[in-house]
């Protein structure tokens, strides 16, 4: 049953950063779109050992290659005041230099989301409505954790034209923005 959007609290980019500076250390909270969403601290280890390959592999093909690109995860905030939203993607792609002591970006090339019962709902809807206004995104992946199974969003010239479904353990995600391919078999190495 869902709840009513009466329940949830919405509040400004900049109540929810003073917010941020009070809440509770072992918590870890979102702004979607000026809605507060408290999250669930800790994962079933699939999905962190599935973000954990996804980022170490994105590493190793970026060190190797020599790109600007850099891999954070779930710790690190993509922030849009525009867009009344400070999200913790499970898995973040910024190519370039950040400021030095900065926590966010705004300004993400690929953006990752391990599915989970109760964050299905989020990050299919709720956050590919904030991510895909974002400029500077050229991916959206999706990931489920139980079975091989993935969802692409791709802007293609500046358009979300592109939507591709792979399945099984001998599909390779390309992400061609970042010309980097992972195996299915590395994505999911020691949880399927």
């Amino acid at each position: 049953m869902s709840r009513p959007l009466a329940d949830y609290e919405y509040v400004s980019f900049d109540d929810f950063e003073e917010m941020l500076a009070d809440k509770p250390q072992n918590e870890r909270w979102e702004l979607i779109g000026g809605r507060v969403v408290r999250l669930m601290v800790g994962a079933r280890w699939e999905h962190a050992r599935i973000v954990g390959n996804i980022a170490f592999s994105l590493e190793s093909n970026f060190r190797g290659s020599g790109s600007s690109c850099q891999t954070f995860t779930e710790s690190f905030y993509m922030k849009e005041r525009a867009l009344v939203s400070q999200l913790l993607p499970d898995v973040m792609v910024v190519c370039g230099d950040l400021e030095p002591g900065a926590t966010s970006t705004a300004e993400p090339v690929v953006l990752v989301e391990v599915l989970s019962v109760g964050s299905v709902g989020r990050d299919r809807y709720e956050k590919w409505n904030i991510y895909q206004q974002l400029a500077t995104l050229r991916h959206y992946v999706l990931v489920e954790q139980n079975r091989p199974h993935m969802e692409i969003y791709d802007r293609i010239d500046g358009t979300w034209a592109g939507f591709r479904v792979l399945d099984g353990m001998d599909a390779v995600l390309s992400l061609p923005a970042l010309d980097v391919a992972i195996p299915f078999a590395e994505i999911y190495r020691r949880v399927l």
